[in-house]
């Protein structure tokens, strides 16, 4: 019998079934003290295996998303916020705007929680199956552009129109040059109505010329594919992180 167990160990580890491999023998007493049949005991085999790869799954998924910090709806704090459509946003957790190829837009001021909404989204489309990526907008500039100068710009690109969700944190926090503002043109219509954008900014829409680098026609274009299927989410009030006053 040591031999067969021997066996089936090493079969399962071939396999990669660890679940299966770390309690078959815990589920066979189990199965006989409470008379369960085979097709039973191979089920709760199946289940575990099936749940544990699940889970495997989720953390991979939300490991390639490189989330700075993980937040969830739970944590977010609704009372602070002197505007905020707390409704609208339990709605979007629904993921039917992933679903609808939609996006999001989150705008409003320094220190109201708008990453935390976007990085608790991001998590809860990794639990629902969806390949996410999170990213700052200069950040992404910034390796575009250093790709571009490799000569590897159309496979980075790729590597943002390929995730199900992107999410772009923090546009119009710092100036974007004109090369800046191109790819980013690039990729918000790569992607429109193929996969979804999160995008979070403290300007309001018609000041988005000064983030494309001036160019009110780009700004135009852009603006148009994002909010061609949107939802749109602002929030006012001052800066959790000011929240208690300086001594």
């Amino acid at each position: 019998m040591s031999t067969i167990n021997e066996t089936l160990d090493r079969q399962l580890t071939d396999l990669k079934m660890p679940f299966l491999r770390e309690h078959y023998r815990d589920l066979a007493k189990h199965a006989v003290a409470k008379a369960l049949g085979h097709v039973d005991y191979l089920a709760m085999l199946v289940d575990g295996e099936t749940h544990q790869r699940g889970e495997r799954s989720i953390r991979r998924r939300i490991r390639q998303a490189r989330f700075p910090y993980l937040k969830t709806l739970d944590q977010f704090d609704f009372t602070h916020p002197k505007k905020i459509d707390r409704m609208e946003i339990k709605d979007l957790f629904g993921l039917d705007f992933v679903k609808e190829h939609g996006n999001v837009i989150f705008v409003g001021p320094c220190g109201m929680g708008k990453t935390h909404l976007a990085i608790a989204l991001g998590h809860q489309a990794c639990v629902a199956g969806y390949k996410v990526l999170f990213t700052t907008a200069i950040d992404m500039v910034n390796v575009l552009a250093a790709a571009q100068a490799e000569y590897r710009i159309d496979r980075q690109l790729a590597k943002y129109l390929k995730p199900d969700l992107l999410i772009i944190d923090e546009l119009g926090y710092l100036p974007i040059d004109k090369f800046g503002a191109d790819l980013l043109f690039q990729i918000v219509g790569g992607r429109y109505e193929r996969s979804s954008i999160i995008l979070t900014t403290n300007r309001i829409f018609k000041d988005w010329a000064t983030v494309f680098n001036n160019d009110a026609a780009l700004a135009s274009v852009v603006l148009d594919r994002l909010l061609h299927h949107h939802r749109h989410v602002i929030i006012e009030g001052t800066s959790y992180r000011m929240r208690k006053p300086l001594r």
